[in-house]
């Protein structure tokens, strides 16, 4: 059975009330029954919550919104716009690297696990948190998106100031959840192929959010991976 534990380090006292909520007990069964169907879904049941449990609610000083996980054999490891390592980067990965390389005049890896950013307090919230194999946007609709929008809801009220790094259209449509007074969102179109060249590259974001981090007197990210 799919797990329904959300009580992850300190995301516990901010969500309990979650677990407790319609939406929150169908999607969980939803799931589970394609499980059960014999359907393949990513990521693996047990990194559902990855985003979570890598990340620490009153850790968090940065967060990257994504839509839902890569539908492709090995890719979905429950962080947005990760992978597992040694699985060739996405497109839209490939171009956050290569954004990152220009801002901040570094090389980097070829491996697309993000986990370490997740450790520095970079939280990787997919809007949707499963994805039936080779069926993008699959589970649009059955649940996870009221429940992230209850985690941004939590964080926007959480006492730590926060860059959200909102791309594309998806994503910014979250801005309503946050107040940008009390944090700070940047926006840049999506590091897609398609959307990449009308302002995603030259957005600067990562230079951009570390300085906004210092201001804040808060530990910059060590990007480069």
């Amino acid at each position: 059975m799919e797990s329904t534990d959300l009580a992850i380090n300190s995301w516990q006292q901010t969500l309990e009330s979650v677990q407790q909520q319609p939406y929150f007990k169908q999607v969980i069964a939803f799931v589970a029954q394609q499980r059960a169907e014999g359907k393949t879904i990513y990521p693996p049941q047990d990194r559902v919550f990855a985003a979570l449990q890598a990340t620490e609610f009153n850790q968090v000083k940065v967060v990257i919104i994504g839509q839902d996980p890569y539908h492709g054999p090995n890719q979905a490891n429950g962080l947005c716009f990760s992978v597992n390592a040694q699985v060739p980067l996405p497109p839209s990965l490939r171009n956050i690297y290569k954004e990152i390389e220009n801002d901040l005049n570094c090389s980097m890896s070829n491996n697309g696990d993000l986990s370490r950013w997740a450790a520095q307090g970079v939280l990787l919230l997919n809007t949707i948190l499963t994805v039936e194999q080779a069926k993008a946007h699959s589970h649009k609709g059955k649940g996870w998106e009221q429940l992230t929008d209850a985690i941004i809801r939590s964080l926007n009220e959480s006492p730590q100031h926060i860059v959200f790094l909102l791309w594309g259209a998806h994503a910014q449509c979250k801005s309503d959840l946050i107040n940008s007074k009390k944090h700070t969102i940047l926006t840049a179109p999506h590091p897609s192929p398609l959307s990449a060249h009308r302002g995603f590259f030259g957005c600067n974001h990562f230079s951009k959010t570390n300085q906004i981090l210092e201001k804040h007197k808060q530990t910059p990210i060590q990007w480069q991976l």
